[in-house]
């Protein structure tokens, strides 16, 4: 019976894929099954990063899907799957592969392409985005203090970044500092074993703990003016990238609750008590509804976007509301399913503890439920709630 029940995608809107696209989201679960969703409570656990798992997941060719022609909804859905079996894992794929890689191909120069793309999209090198500062989040448009002074064929940085997603271990970084000369603000391909340059791991994470978030301090880094990104001149072109990574976290609210809803049903269904399963009961038949309704809106929602995207008409307001809104209700969608698991939601060995605990940090990182809020709130008023 249980082959047969419906999923949280109550409505089918992966029906709307292509067919060919339908087929290699197929081959994405039957990877993720195998390959990640039977170990990733361990990972979690012990905070490690699985690197034996990078030239599986590169076997994959997904690399920025939208290069390859795929879809603006197959790329969310694909993100929306990579949550469903591992919340880091898929922050992993969006940092490296919507982030750097992205970079790569919408900013990189011919010569930047031809040493770095390739390998970059096949996973033989890991990339960064260095974006955030220890004292500057949502504000770091204007609050950016670290800098880059150009000294002949050279630019020297100072500064420091934090909760750079691997930063313990990438090979690059798109490293974002402010021009002393122009005040613009810069991007540059840092390669992160340069002299000056200091990672370290941040400790005692209570979501996401997969993923190796790192401060960098940058002191003195020379990198040469080749490494510069030519195609940057100001933090607009920053805003165009985080316009495409805000929409796939999104998408990874819509993983999230998948991934809620999947556990929850199943142990409703095996776990009995007073002599029947609680699935029978009325109240925990409710909550499983709201969980599905709450991940039927949300994905209501990111297949709109989807659809502005592919019309080129998505802006940063939408992309606000659309993680605004999901995130909200998958504060509630993961609550609900905790609760379902009673004490058992409190252990990650049922899977429940870890999807609670991850969703706490999409729903704060790419701006927070409040920042986002406010920049919807701004496009309704017309008037700014902040600087």
């Amino acid at each position: 019976m249980e082959s047969q029940l419906p999923t949280a995608d109550f409505l089918a809107f992966e029906s709307l894929l292509a067919a060919h696209e339908r087929e290699k989201l197929q081959d994405v679960r039957d990877f993720l099954a195998k390959e990640v969703s039977p170990r990733a409570v361990e990972w979690w656990n012990r905070a490690e990063f699985p690197h034996e798992l990078l030239p599986k997941l590169a076997d994959l060719q997904l690399s920025t899907p939208l290069q390859q022609g795929y879809s603006h909804l197959f790329s969310g859905l694909v993100i929306a799957e990579l949550t469903r079996a591992d919340t880091s894992i898929a922050t992993f794929f969006m940092v490296h592969h919507d982030l750097f890689v992205e970079a790569l191909h919408t900013f990189g120069s011919e010569d930047q392409k031809a040493r770095l793309l390739q390998d970059a999209m096949d996973l033989r090198i890991t990339g960064a985005f260095a974006l955030t500062e220890p004292l500057h989040g949502s504000d770091v448009a204007g609050g950016m203090t670290t800098t880059a002074t150009r000294d002949g064929d050279t630019w020297v940085i100072n500064g420091a970044k934090r909760w750079i997603g691997n930063g313990t271990f990438c090979d690059y970084m798109l490293l974002w500092a402010r021009d002393t000369e122009t005040g613009g603000v810069r991007g540059f391909i840092l390669d992160a074993t340069l002299r000056g340059v200091t990672r370290t791991a941040i400790a005692n994470k209570t979501a996401l703990r997969t993923v190796q978030n790192a401060d960098i301090t940058l002191t003195d880094v020379r990198v040469p003016e080749a490494d510069r990104f030519s195609g940057i001149d100001s933090f607009n072109d920053t805003r165009q990238l985080l316009l495409g990574s805000r929409i796939l976290v999104g998408w990874q609210a819509v993983g999230q609750q998948l991934a809620a809803f999947d556990v929850a049903r199943q142990y409703a269904l095996e776990r009995h008590q007073f002599g029947r399963p609680i699935a029978g009961f009325q109240l925990v038949q409710d909550q499983l509804v709201t969980m599905m309704g709450n991940t039927t809106a949300s994905l209501a929602v990111m297949a709109r976007i989807a659809d502005l995207q592919a019309q080129g008409a998505s802006d940063m307001a939408q992309a606000a509301f659309a993680k605004s809104f999901t995130t909200a209700r998958m504060r509630e969608t993961v609550a609900l399913g905790r609760g379902i698991l009673g004490g058992n939601g409190i252990v990650t060995d049922y899977g429940m503890a870890k999807i609670f605990a991850d969703a706490e940090a999409v729903y704060t990182y790419e701006g927070s439920y409040e920042i986002n809020s406010l920049i919807v709130g701004r496009a309704l008023t017309g008037i700014s709630a902040f600087a």
